[in-house]
């Protein structure tokens, strides 16, 4: 039992439907980690020896091959170099279709038009 003064816990509210995800995680960054891992595990190197040579923080590693993130260009480029393979290698395969789905966003022009034709 809590005590009579203590503040309620803060319940998490889920994300909206339409809510994009913020950690980037699809088919393609999944894609991306296991191919990474595979990689990494073929050359007995660990997360942090790679992210070493990447010049990025050890902790990317891990949530790449998690496919938790969506890498910048300059940094798959820097751990394609550490895995010791071209960047393509790691993409290869991988298509529009495995990209998560983005809300349609309405634009500047459509909701004008839209007030205009409720008026």
């Amino acid at each position: 039992m809590a005590a009579p003064d203590a503040a309620p816990e803060p319940v998490a509210e889920p994300p909206s439907p339409a809510a994009p995800s913020r950690s980037g995680r699809s088919s393609a960054t999944e894609t991306l980690g296991e191919r990474v891992r595979q990689l990494r595990l073929a050359i007995g190197a660990s997360q942090e020896t790679i992210a070493e040579l990447a010049g990025v923080h050890w902790t990317l590693i891990g949530q790449v091959e998690r496919g938790q993130r969506n890498l910048t260009l300059h940094n798959l480029i820097r751990l394609a170099a550490a895995l010791d393979t071209d960047p393509g290698v790691l993409v290869a395969g991988i298509t529009p279709d495995d990209l998560p789905e983005e809300p349609k966003r309405e634009s500047k022009a459509d909701a004008i038009r839209r007030e205009r034709e409720s008026r």
